[in-house]
């Protein structure tokens, strides 16, 4: 590694590339990357797109750690502290997410007196410079604001979905992406009921960028099984268990299969 360091340089070097603080819309482009990448590693760490573990907590933790050195770099930048408190949110239930045997266990399963406090407080209070600084609509920031529903549910049945599904409607307007309209159909389905979700999730059937995600079929086979449509939903968990390259998450959807009984 020390000698790549050593190659990069020489060859940075030789081609005079300069090193200067960007400005301007350079700045913009740059930060939105940081930003980007920033919540690439979280993400991975928080939901292990493959391997063994569930979580990887320490990609979690070094994820936090950039995130909270840039906001002390940048701390009028209000998308940085919306991303901060995304991840100090997102990051609180880390001890609750998982079992005595490292099975997953989702969001409305878990014991909300384990999330961490402290990290929700930090959470809440970057959100609220955020806000302070006009960046309330930012993705982040509107993400994160989905999260603080959660947050101060006492309970899932005190979730204000209704909210969250006004949030990813603002946010799909921002971001188009399928995977937020997906997140969108979920909240839908959680305050008007699993047909109204369903809806949305058949919508997404022929986008090609969901072809191979299997969060697609998870969540329909989700609320397939809340309308009683055993045998669909049971075939859905199987492909969405197909999908997946995460060893507990696979496991977790074949369990969900097998307990659908007609």
């Amino acid at each position: 590694m020390a000698q790549r360091i050593v190659r990069a340089k020489r060859t940075l070097a030789e081609a005079g590339v300069p090193f200067e603080v960007p400005r301007g819309e350079d700045r913009a482009t740059r930060l939105s990357s940081v930003l980007e990448v920033i919540y690439l590693v979280f993400t991975e760490g928080y939901t292990a797109t493959a391997g063994d573990d569930w979580m990887r907590p320490q990609l979690c933790e070094e994820a936090l750690r950039l995130g909270r050195i840039l906001a002390g770099l940048a701390p009028d930048e209000p998308e940085v502290h919306g991303l901060v408190a995304l991840m100090e949110i997102q990051a609180s239930r880390a001890r609750a997410r998982v079992g005595p045997s490292g099975e997953p266990i989702l969001l409305l399963d878990q014991d909300r007196s384990r999330w961490d406090q402290l990290l929700i407080r930090r959470g809440l209070a970057a959100l609220e410079r955020a806000e302070m600084l006009g960046g309330a609509h930012g993705s982040y920031a509107l993400q994160a604001t989905i999260a603080a529903c959660h947050a101060r549910a006492r309970t899932g049945a005190d979730t204000d979905w209704a909210r969250i599904a006004m949030l990813y409607d603002a946010l799909v307007q921002l971001v188009p992406s399928p995977v937020v309209e997906l997140n969108r159909a979920v909240a839908v389905a959680m305050a008007h009921g699993p047909a109204a979700g369903l809806a949305l999730v058949d919508a997404l059937l022929s986008e090609p960028s969901l072809r191979g995600y299997h969060l697609l079929p998870a969540v329909r086979g989700d609320l397939l099984a809340k309308l009683g449509r055993v045998e669909e939903a049971r075939a859905e968990c199987e492909r969405a268990a197909s999908l997946t390259h995460n060893a507990r998450e696979r496991e977790l959807l074949l369990e969900r299969a097998a307990g659908l009984r007609t």
